[in-house]
């Protein structure tokens, strides 16, 4: 018995830091950095106080964890700045415009809107920017604007994990230490699926039945297209380009659709929104950014002599062997490193700057453009980057004081061979409580391994499992339909949208979770 008592303590304290993080972001409605502040705190208290992490154990973690976070945010701040470079010129705004104009079908424009445009947005941005972008516009085509907050959530939240430029697959495998080969496939596997299930949400938001029975062609058309083409770009190594890529491959396929299907509205239509005045970029200078991306890296991937070049200045920290006063030992070795001309971001950052320096000889830009642009990133990024380095924190501390195999431990017992079926929806916690994906990976991802790897699961199809519900749980995450309703003047009418998506979101992570057992017992890697 007192053994027991000591288990469940152990496991209690272990689920601490959590559970604070849990409570003050959903009670006390806290932001992800003040509650992962906390949180931290409080898994470093238990980790010294209960667990035996001396100061010099807890230091290096935090060290690692400064690695793993200045790997993220690599690429987040340069997404940021892109995002910002191709939107001042008015970019987005044309191809927002283009896409309406190409079918009066209300299910179809919220696919091409919602779903295809908005998984683009994410591919090249994220951090709630498609909802932000893609709501606006699909009321300005007549639809209710809780409908659009909807339809804008649920559409793009399958290409958030290879979306932002990959951020929340680099932060799997920073906090699993597993190689991006070997997670990309089960991965891209999962949001494949999720992929249909957001596009067929998406058309019933839209209309219900009569959607579906008019819009089921190119569902099944676009989002094959869309999931096939990331699943091809991911297991060859372009982690930073799936969502990027899934994106473009879904509006080629759907522009080309529309406009072979062009006909009349369907009954129950909204009107078309003619006040707004014509783009003046023309369509391809607006895709040319993201063409230029793919171009940058697939250029310092596939080109060896560039690619040594690229990387050859890194930051690598060598870790020695660290052990509590109870016996854990987390093994030496380096900790997360970071190429700083072969980083992600910095390939970003390369495009950003060609794109930036290209249409500012175009006259693109009105004066003080530069000055907006930067004030826009620090605004956007500093909150995200707080949360993300504070979660980080969090986790590394768990981590390293033996926390985080506990709470595997307890939870394997607890669930047993059922844990499969419970894997996306701890994935989508992560996300609703932090309201990101990237988060949701640090905190879980290397939990969700432990228990794996105890009940004798593959731990790639329970990683994959995480990352997917972490992706769909990110689209019912208060952060992010707050941000949505702000933006349809919906301020204060944030519950029956939150409610809404949250329906959607448990319906797609439970087929998510079916497809998960399906895999696990059914004998995966």
């Amino acid at each position: 018995m007192p053994i027991n008592i000591q288990a469940f303590l152990d496991w209690g304290l272990s689920l601490l830091p959590i559970l604070v993080v849990l409570v003050l972001m959903l009670h006390f409605r806290w932001g992800g950095a003040r509650a992962g502040a906390v949180g931290w705190t409080a898994a470093l208290l238990v980790a010294a106080l209960h667990f035996g992490a001396g100061w010099q154990l807890l230091a290096y973690a935090q060290l690692k964890g400064l690695l793993l976070t200045g790997f993220v945010l690599y690429i987040i701040w340069a997404a940021l700045v892109l995002y910002r470079v191709t939107d001042e010129a008015g970019a987005l705004t044309t191809i927002g415009a283009r896409l309406p104009h190409l079918t009066p079908d209300r299910g179809l424009q919220a696919l091409l809107l919602g779903w295809v445009f908005g998984a683009f947005l994410q591919g090249v941005s994220g951090f709630g920017v498609p909802v932000a972008v893609v709501a606006p516009l699909l009321v300005g085509l007549g639809f209710p604007p809780p409908t659009a907050v909807i339809i804008a959530s649920v559409g793009h939240s399958w290409a958030v994990t290879f979306g932002s430029l990959g951020s929340s697959f680099y932060a799997l495998i920073g906090a699993t230490g597993r190689s991006g080969e070997e997670l990309a496939p089960w991965s891209a596997a999962m949001l494949g699926l999720c992929c249909m299930a957001c596009g067929l949400g998406t058309v019933w938001a839209a209309g219900g039945k009569r959607a579906l029975r008019r819009g089921w062609p190119a569902l099944l058309l676009i989002g094959l297209t869309m999931a096939g083409a990331q699943f091809l770009a991911v297991v060859n190594g372009l982690w930073s380009l799936g969502g990027m890529v899934a994106g473009l491959a879904g509006l080629a396929v759907g522009v080309g659709w529309a406009r072979m299907t062009r006909a009349r509205p369907a009954e129950g239509s909204p009107p078309r929104d003619t006040a707004s005045a014509p783009p003046t970029m023309s369509l391809g200078w607006a895709l040319f950014p993201y063409a230029l991306l793919i171009l940058i890296v697939l250029t310092a991937q596939l080109v060896p002599p560039l690619h040594d070049v690229l990387n050859r200045i890194v930051i690598r920290v060598e870790f020695p062997p660290l052990t509590t006063a109870q016996g854990w030992t987390t093994p030496g070795g380096p900790g997360r490193t970071i190429s700083l001309l072969g980083h992600a971001g910095a390939l970003l950052l390369y495009a950003a700057l060609i794109t930036y320096a290209l249409f500012h000889h175009q006259g693109r830009y009105t004066p003080g453009a530069a000055g907006r642009i930067a004030r826009a990133v620090v605004q956007k990024g500093t909150n995200s980057s707080l949360g993300i380095a504070t979660m980080v924190g969090m986790a590394m501390s768990m981590e390293h004081a033996g926390m985080t195999h506990r709470l595997a431990d307890g939870l394997a017992r607890a669930a047993g061979p059922v844990f499969p079926l419970v894997s996306p929806f701890i994935g989508a916690l992560g996300a609703f409580m932090t309201g990101s994906n990237t988060n949701s990976n640090v905190v879980f991802g290397s939990m969700q391994q432990h228990v794996a790897t105890l009940i004798g699961a593959s731990p790639l199809v329970i990683l994959a499992a995480q990352t997917a519900g972490g992706a769909i749980g990110s689209l019912f995450a208060p952060a992010k339909i707050i941000v949505g309703c702000s933006t349809v003047d919906l301020g204060g009418q944030e519950g029956p949208v939150l409610r809404a998506s949250l329906r959607y979101g448990l319906a797609i992570i439970a087929a998510v979770a079916l497809v998960t057992g399906a895999a696990v017992y059914g004998g995966g890697p």
